[in-house]
C-alpha cells in the first residue's frame, strides 16, 4: 500500500521589503501656524519700511530680533540645565529655527507697534519682558508649566507703563505713502491672510468672533448708555491697527485657549475690559485689556484645580501638540 503525501499549499513569498528612506514627520499644526505667522509679520515688516512709511528707523526690527534670538537661548540654555532636560533648539538646525520662531515673532512686533523716537534701548526692553516672561511667569496645567501671559503683548504693557514718554506706533503709519485703493487693500489683505490662518491653522476663530462681536457690542452700549458717539466708537475697527492686532496679536495660540467656548469667553471678556478701561479714560486700551484677560485666565487656571477638587493641574486637552519648549498647544481655558 503506498502513503499519499498530504498536499502542502505552497508558502507566499515575502512582500518585497520597502527600500524607500521613511518620509519626514510633517510638522504640527502649532508649528506651521508659526512658520506662517513669521512670513507674514516679516513680509509686513520689509513692506512697511521700504515702501508703506513706517516711522521707527529700519536698523530697529533688526537689532531687536537678534537681541531677542541672544536673550532666548541664553535663558532657555540656563532653564534647561537647571532642570536637567535637553534644550528645547537641540537637534539641529530645523529645531533651531523652529524653536526662535515665537521669538522672532515678538521681536518684530515690539519694533512694529511701538514708537520710541529716536532711542532704540525702549524696543530692547519690551523684547527683554517678551522673552523673558515666558520663563518667570509659568502656572502648571496638564503637568506641565506653561507661561499665559501672552509675550509681545505684555512686553509693550510693561514699556507704556514704565515709560510714559514711550508710545504706540501712530496708527496711520501702517498706511503713511499710500493713496487711493491700496488704503483699502492693505487692510484687507492682511484680514484676508489672517482669517485664513486662523481659521486653517490656528483654530481660532471662535475667540476673533467673541472678540470683533464683543467689541461691537460694548460700542452700542457706551453710545446706548453713556451717550458716546457710536461712530466713534465704532471707527477703530476700521483701521489696519485693529485688523492686525485681531489676527495677529489677541490669537496668541500659547496664551490663549482651545475649546470653541471658552475661545468666545475669552474675545468677550477682552472686549468688555477694553470698553471699562475706555470709559475711564485710559489709553492704549487693546493691550491692557488683553493683559488683563490673559492674567484672568491664568488665575482661573490656578484656581480650576482647587475648585474641582482635584490634587493636580487642570488637565491638558487630549491630542495637543507640544511645542519647542514643551508645552502643549492650548489649554482648557
Amino acid at each position: 500500500m503506498t502513503a499519499t503525501r498530504p498536499h502542502t499549499p505552497p508558502v507566499p513569498a515575502p512582500p518585497p521589503r520597502d527600500t524607500r528612506p521613511p518620509a519626514a514627520p510633517s510638522p504640527d499644526r502649532r508649528i506651521k501656524a508659526l512658520r506662517m505667522f513669521a512670513t507674514s509679520i516679516t513680509a509686513f515688516t520689509v513692506l512697511g519700511h521700504l515702501f508703506l512709511g513706517f516711522e521707527q528707523a529700519p536698523v530697529t526690527p533688526l537689532v531687536a530680533v537678534l537681541f531677542g534670538y541672544a536673550l532666548d537661548l541664553v535663558l532657555e540654555t540656563l532653564d534647561a540645565r537647571a532642570s536637567g532636560r535637553e534644550p528645547g533648539y537641540a537637534g539641529g538646525a530645523a529645531r533651531m529655527v523652529d524653536y526662535l520662531l515665537p521669538t522672532h515673532i515678538a521681536g518684530l512686533a515690539c519694533a512694529m507697534l511701538l514708537w520710541g523716537n529716536a532711542s532704540l534701548w525702549p524696543y530692547l526692553f519690551a523684547v527683554a519682558v517678551a522673552v523673558s516672561s515666558k520663563y518667570l511667569f509659568r502656572i502648571p496645567v496638564g503637568g506641565r508649566r506653561r507661561h499665559f501671559l501672552n509675550p509681545s503683548n505684555l512686553g509693550i504693557v510693561v514699556t507704556l507703563l514704565l515709560f510714559p514718554w514711550v508710545g504706540i506706533a501712530p496708527p496711520y503709519h501702517f498706511t503713511n505713502n499710500t493713496v487711493g485703493t491700496v488704503d483699502w487693500l492693505i487692510p484687507l489683505g492682511i484680514l484676508m491672510a489672517g482669517t485664513m490662518l486662523n481659521v486653517n491653522l490656528t483654530k481660532r476663530w471662535p475667540l476673533i468672533l467673541g472678540w470683533v462681536g464683543g467689541f461691537a457690542l460694548q460700542a452700542v452700549l457706551r453710545w446706548l448708555l453713556l451717550d458716546h458717539m457710536l461712530v466713534a466708537a465704532l471707527l477703530p475697527m476700521t483701521g489696519v491697527a485693529f485688523v492686525l492686532f485681531t489676527n495677529y496679536m489677541i490669537t496668541d495660540p500659547g496664551t490663549t485657549p482651545t475649546k470653541p467656548r471658552n475661545q468666545a469667553v475669552f474675545g468677550l471678556t477682552t472686549a468688555a475690559v477694553y470698553g471699562l478701561l475706555v470709559v475711564n479714560g485710559v489709553v492704549f486700551g487693546l493691550f491692557f485689556a488683553l493683559v488683563i484677560t490673559c492674567a484672568l485666565r491664568g488665575a482661573v487656571l490656578l484656581c480650576a484645580p482647587l475648585v474641582s477638587g482635584g490634587p493636580g493641574a487642570v488637565p491638558e486637552r487630549r491630542g495637543a501638540v507640544a511645542g519647542p519648549r514643551g508645552s502643549a498647544e492650548g489649554g482648557t481655558l
